[in-house]
């Protein structure tokens, strides 16, 4: 479907006369909708919908330079939703998604949405850049000075260094052995281009467009039902992931123990029961 600065590809599970449809919009940036498999067993209860956005695996665009702000990317979510479900619809927001989802909410206003679901959301770039040196400082001292001596000379693809960030992600990204090939596939499958223009080269120090972009000023503004997710060991840790609810108000966090970024991945039974209930909850109580 056609969207401000392109067209995007979106996969669409569910009956239409099912409960209000869910909207789900992937991480990265430049990540793609491959790692939300599971929820599309939610369909049985209601339309579940996700898309690549622009510039990812599904719709691909050139970079530039207009297309990578959340601004725009919460148009496009507007134009999806407008297009597939323009009634009451239920959000969730995955990392950079939940940036997404809050500039929507902040440019569109809350209307007809049932409910947000923010899960190891990234709101604030800032926060999240302290969060991933905090992290760093917890990993053992030989990863760390591999990682540390390496970001110091800007140097990014040597062996010594994947190797030494692919044991952060295997700790604080997805505790899973072997990762599943739904995250393998949206692994393989990264905008490279994209990411890098809009967060950078590094976990650790942003550089591209989001480099400064703040959304907490939102959450106090919600007056709608808000679940915070996130696992215990998330790129998005628990105690920010909690800073967060306490700025808005009757927000709900739960904590997959165990778990990291992919908490959903990682605890899917778990975490597909309490969306299930969360969602129709939020029906019910309508």
């Amino acid at each position: 479907m056609s969207v401000p600065g392109g067209v995007v590809t979106y996969c669409s599970a569910g009956e239409e006369e099912a409960g209000d449809p869910l909207i789900l919009v992937h991480g990265g940036p430049g990540g793609s909708y491959d790692a939300f498999e599971p929820f599309l067993l939610l369909a049985g209860a209601r339309p579940v919908i996700c898309y690549d956005q622009l510039g990812s695996f599904r719709s691909p665009a050139a970079v530039d330079e207009s297309l990578l702000s959340p601004e725009r990317f919460a148009q496009e979510l507007h134009a999806v939703r407008t297009a597939l479900a323009p009634g009451r619809v239920h959000l969730f927001g995955h990392s950079f998604g939940a940036m997404v989802a809050l500039a929507y909410i902040e440019q569109f206003g809350q209307d007809e949405i049932a409910s947000l679901v923010l899960a190891g959301p990234l709101i604030s770039s800032p926060r999240w850049e302290e969060d991933q040196r905090r992290l760093l400082a917890g990993m053992p001292p030989d990863t760390r000075a591999v990682i540390e001596m390496h970001e110091s000379c800007d140097v990014y693809d040597s062996p010594a260094y994947q190797e030494a960030m692919m044991e952060y992600y295997r700790r604080h990204v997805c505790r899973m052995d072997p990762w599943p090939d739904c995250l393998n596939r949206m692994f393989e499958r990264l905008a490279v281009p994209i990411y890098l223009a809009m967060w950078g080269p590094s976990e650790f120090t942003v550089r591209g467009s989001l480099r400064s972009v703040d959304m907490r000023h939102v959450l106090p503004t919600l007056r709608l039902p808000v679940l915070y997710t996130c696992g215990e060991f998330d790129e998005a840790p628990p105690i920010s992931v909690r800073d967060f609810a306490d700025m808005t108000d009757g927000a709900v966090v739960k904590v997959f123990a165990g778990a990291s970024h992919m908490h959903f991945l990682e605890a899917e039974d778990e975490y597909l029961a309490m969306m299930e209930a969360f969602l129709a909850g939020t029906e019910e109580g309508r």
